[in-house]
């Protein structure tokens, strides 16, 4: 089995903030830790500077055993790339370089086939043989049926942009976990994972004898997977990192235990520093007029220097406060009304009301229809009034549907779209957005908008452009413009996915003091835990109500 030691690493930005500061963390043989931490402290940074992708500024890192590595971009593939290449991206570098040397090899017998390009042909395949790349089709071929029931022969030269983002997730969890590094690093492996498939992949984590480094903010997944909890804390000085050594049970008390320890600790260096310097001042006085006291002056600064030199206690780190101020308004008693519903090819009809003030969570397993209904009701319903035209910059692509889904007077639905793709957005920095406005929005003075950032924690990203965030601060500001935008209707499409612990408990309680109708696909089992309804689109393409949420409806029948 292999390991991880990251020592005093140090990296800062372009532009010269400091981001990752002396951090040291050491994942042993067969360990699996969490790196969690606030949105925009390096966590994917601290992943690409322990896989080689970025050179650290100070520091090292030492590995033994093959590392294997999940990327956050997996689930987000929308080129031109073939299943075989995905494969390949997280394959071992001799196969890598082995499959490089015969797509040549054909290419050049396309062009050119004469005796010599027929030879290196032949030697390219005998080299793709002894690095083990029969071996590794064999195993693609388990986990290509594993993720979406078809063998490797047939799906190797199929786009990975027609695979849903779970499918692109399990099909390179099936084959890390199956590969043979010793060491898997994975950035956000649980994104776009329906809840069957998070909890195939805790228990394969949990089964697994490999080493393991994963970054996640699912908290059950915390809960059930990790040994160890490493955390980033946001300085002045860039983050640091400190470590749990017990399990996610423990980890909120052993948190605000530290955080106290620290706290008396500075009180404490303090109240010493000024007695030690209330020392200095005293004996100066003295030995103004009194030549004896030099001696004593002299042992008290050098005590004083001493004390300086020595530096004061580990730094409290900044706490993550933010504060969501979600508004709406009274709307008519009904707020959504289904009669006949049918989304076309994905679930039979049903019939769905829900009222003013509800919170329903739409639950299901992925590719069953659950965005599509969210978005056939971002945009309005079957046929929208003016008055339901949907706030925000994004017009949700029309949803083919039989059957009436229709909202109620006063209902403005706001979309938290789950790829947050805002084309309005991009290349403009934050404080621009908020200060200009849009047709839905009033623009804020530049003091409002900034102190409207500082709430979401933002205040620091205020002049990057939105698609320099990291996906947590994307879906924060995304929350933000809900908040600012008037919406009574909340359809939020997977809102926890990029959103790291304090955030997603303030969007819960942000929902909370709500007044307005909330709809939200999820498949967060902890933010699930306290909707009122579950609307649950089943295996069996019915779609029926539910007043528990259920995990274990499987994926829709449907041919492939």
């Amino acid at each position: 089995m292999g390991h991880v030691d990251v020592n005093g690493v140090s990296f800062s930005l372009p532009d010269g903030r400091p981001l990752l500061n002396d951090v040291s963390v050491r994942v042993g043989e067969g360990a699996k830790v969490a790196l969690i931490g606030p949105n925009g402290t390096g966590k994917t940074t601290l992943a690409r500077i322990i896989s080689g992708d970025l050179a650290a500024d100070e520091g090292a890192v030492t590995r033994s055993g093959g590392l294997a590595v999940m990327r956050q971009f997996v689930g987000k593939v929308r080129d031109n790339s073939t299943v075989r290449d995905l494969l390949l991206t997280v394959a071992p570098t001799k196969i890598q370089k082995a499959a490089a040397r015969v797509d040549g090899a054909e290419l050049a017998m396309m062009e050119h086939d004469t005796e010599k390009v027929q030879m290196a042909y032949a030697q390219a395949l005998v080299d793709w043989g002894d690095a083990g790349g029969y071996e590794h089709e064999t195993l693609w071929d388990v986990c290509t049926i594993a993720a979406f029931g078809i063998p490797f022969e047939k799906a190797q030269w199929r786009l990975v942009n027609t695979l849903s983002g779970g499918e692109q997730k399990r099909l390179v969890l099936e084959a890390l976990l199956r590969g043979p590094q010793e060491v898997l690093l994975l950035d956000e492996p649980d994104n776009y994972l329906d809840v069957p498939a998070k909890r195939w992949l805790e228990d394969q984590i949990v089964a697994s004898s490999k080493t393991v480094l994963f970054v996640s903010h699912d908290r059950e997944l915390l809960s059930r997977v990790a040994t160890r909890i490493a955390t980033l804390e946001p300085g002045a000085a860039g983050a640091t990192l400190w470590v749990h050594p017990g399990r996610f049970a423990t980890y909120h008390q052993a948190r605000v235990d530290r955080m106290a320890r620290l706290e008396e600790l500075r009180r404490r260096w303090d109240e010493e520093h000024a007695k030690l310097k209330a020392l200095v001042i005293m004996y100066r006085q003295k030995a103004a007029y009194n030549a004896d006291m030099a001696p004593r002056l002299q042992a008290a600064e050098t005590r004083l220097r001493r004390f300086v030199e020595a530096g004061p206690p580990e730094a409290v780190p900044m706490p993550q406060n933010v504060r969501m101020r979600l508004q709406g308004g009274r709307t008519a008693k009904r707020a959504i009304i289904c009669e006949r519903l049918e989304l076309t090819t994905l679930m039979k009809p049903f019939d769905l009301e829900v009222w003013y003030g509800e919170r329903v969570a739409v639950l299901g397993s992925n590719g069953s229809g659950k965005s599509h209904f969210l978005r056939l009701l971002a945009a309005g319903g079957s046929d929208p009034d003016r008055e339901h035209q949907p706030v925000g910059d994004v017009r949700p692509a029309p949803v083919a549907h039989t059957g009436i889904a229709r909202l109620g007077s006063r209902v403005r639905p706001g979309w938290f779209a789950q790829t947050h793709q805002h084309p309005s957005l991009l290349a403009r920095t934050l404080l621009e957005v908020l200060h200009r406005g849009d047709d839905h929005r009033a623009g804020k003075p530049r003091e409002e908008a900034a102190r409207a950032l500082d709430r979401y924690e933002l205040a620091r990203a205020s002049e990057q452009t939105f698609e320099s965030l990291s996906g947590g601060q994307q879906a924060r500001f995304q929350i933000l413009l809900l908040e600012l935008s008037g919406a009574t209707l909340l359809l939020l499409d997977e809102p926890t996915d990029n959103l790291d612990l304090d955030s997603a408990e303030a969007l819960e309680e942000g929902l909370d003091a709500f007044d307005g109708t909330v709809v939200a696909v999820t498949h967060d089992r902890w933010f699930a835990r306290d909707f009122d309804r579950y609307l649950v689109f089943g295996g069996d393409g019915r779609v029926y109500e539910s007043n528990e949420p259920v995990w274990d409806e499987g994926r829709v029948a449907r041919a492939r």
